[in-house]
């Protein structure tokens, strides 16, 4: 395709322009960002800047209504609803704010979901399971429901799950907005540690004091790049 992989993620104009009854509003405005495989950026700004929409169609959960966006080689604004569901699967870990655990299942049945979609045997979805675990300490804890977990680990869980798959990027949305100050540095250092180790991290956050730990800020206002 003559595109450059160096950059992991590359947008150029993209814009995202939703219909509200008989308004058009736009939520992204002509947006152009190059994100470079290991980077750990933080995006911020205030509410309704376009950082979540941003982060969205980073992700493939949104498309951009004009513009091209190009993932690791790949022109994903063209791609089918089921390509893209593909592309997030095996390309993309998310970490949100509410965690978003399915009760009915334990910590390891949580963290094998992603895994579910591909044609790996049990066997090997165990040991993925098992090293996703290690990563952000959670190792005796596999069995548990997450009603049984602090706030923290319940975040560690979904940090699990969205690495088991062993994805190009970490995309993480206000992962410490749902808890104290303590526990959010435990989940901001291992971020931290897994970007060190050569994770892709992209991060929401309103916190400027978190947001300035990552190693390039990004501000949005008005669905613009300042």
């Amino acid at each position: 395709m003559g595109e450059s992989v160096s950059s992991l993620v590359q947008l150029d104009t993209v814009s995202r322009i939703y219909a509200m009854g008989q308004t058009d509003v736009t939520a992204l405005s002509a947006v152009s960002l190059s994100i470079c495989a290991g980077e750990y950026i933080a995006i911020t700004g205030t509410s309704g800047s376009g950082k979540s929409t941003l982060l969205q169609i980073i992700g493939c959960l949104d498309t951009p209504t004009t513009g091209r966006y190009v993932l690791n080689g790949t022109r994903v604004d063209e791609l089918s609803d089921f390509d893209l569901s593909h592309v997030r699967n095996h390309q993309i870990g998310f970490v949100f704010q509410a965690f978003h655990l399915l009760p009915q299942f334990n910590v390891c049945e949580n963290i094998e979901l992603p895994l579910l979609y591909r044609k790996l045997t049990s066997q090997q979805r165990e040991k993925k399971v098992k090293e996703a675990l290690g990563k952000v300490g959670l190792n005796k804890r596999g069995l548990h429901k997450p009603h049984e977990l602090s706030g923290g680990e319940r975040q560690r869980v979904a940090i699990a799950r969205a690495l088991v798959g062993s994805p190009s990027l970490l995309l993480a949305d206000e992962p410490t907005g749902n808890l104290d100050h303590k526990t959010g540095e435990e989940i901001m250092h291992i971020i931290e540690r897994l970007n060190a180790e050569g994770v892709t991290v992209v991060m929401v956050t309103h916190d400027l004091e978190k947001a300035q730990r990552a190693r390039r800020r990004i501000e949005m206002q008005d669905g613009r790049i300042l």
